[in-house]
């Protein structure tokens, strides 16, 4: 069904998404059309079709379809005042999508504080990708401004724990490419209750799959294999 679910528009391809059922929340949906994925793609022609597509260094950014998908688990930990990491965040659109979001709704008041959406690359011209493909909306340019989205560069498999507020942990964390192992790190880093979305390596050889990796309000944490899928490894930086 995935394919059939492209558009001419920014608002088609949602919307499409939407009917289709790969997106089954309003608030996803709502944030996914706030931002344009023209702006993240290195073609805007094929922006709005529902595939993958490289952006270079070994990277792609991921089909519309997934990135819903990665959207719908995290969301209930998607909350105001909430800390987001996004682990290989490449083109920088998930990274916006998250910090929609996190981002307090029209009715609420306001007092729940100011989310943190952290985009993390191992490659600084993808780092460097992301926040200039950010800039190149006045919704994004407020984002980046008022310190709701930051874009750094480490190696994703240690999570980040840098700068003044680096202790604090992560809400939810979303991680962009395939792991070998669901690296003790990120878990050690979530909040209680919080959650991760993670594609990792099948160890007996057979493919890769999401994990969903939750952590109770009790610090208690389950693993749950979900289903398969293919992405580019979660590796060092090229020397």
């Amino acid at each position: 069904m995935a394919w059939r679910c492209g558009g001419r528009t920014n608002a088609e391809l949602i919307e499409n998404l939407f009917k289709n059922n790969l997106i089954t929340s309003s608030r996803v949906r709502d944030a996914m059309s706030n931002v344009d994925r023209a702006h993240y793609c290195p073609d805007p022609k094929y922006a709005y079709e529902d595939s993958p597509q490289s952006i270079g260094h070994a990277a792609t950014i991921s089909a519309p379809h997934m990135h819903a998908s990665a959207a719908e688990s995290l969301l209930p930990f998607l909350k105001p005042g909430c800390r987001v990491l996004d682990i290989g965040s490449g083109s920088g659109y998930l990274t916006a999508v998250l910090a929609e979001l996190a981002s307090p709704q029209k009715e609420s008041s306001g007092s729940a504080g100011v989310a943190r959406v952290v985009g993390l690359e191992h490659i600084k011209a993808l780092r460097d990708m992301g926040e200039r493909n950010m800039l190149k909306s006045e919704r994004g340019k407020e984002m980046l401004k008022d310190g709701r989205v930051s874009f750094v560069l480490g190696d994703g498999r240690k999570g980040w724990t840098q700068g003044e507020d680096g202790d604090k942990g992560w809400d939810a964390i979303h991680v962009g490419a395939a792991a070998v192992e669901l690296h003790q790190e990120l878990v050690d880093q979530l909040r209680s209750p919080g959650r991760i979305f993670i594609p990792v390596e099948d160890p007996n050889g057979s493919g890769q799959y999401i994990w969903v990796v939750d952590k109770d309000a009790n610090g208690i944490v389950t693993k749950k294999k979900t289903y398969g899928v293919r992405y580019v490894p979660l590796t060092d930086a090229p020397r």
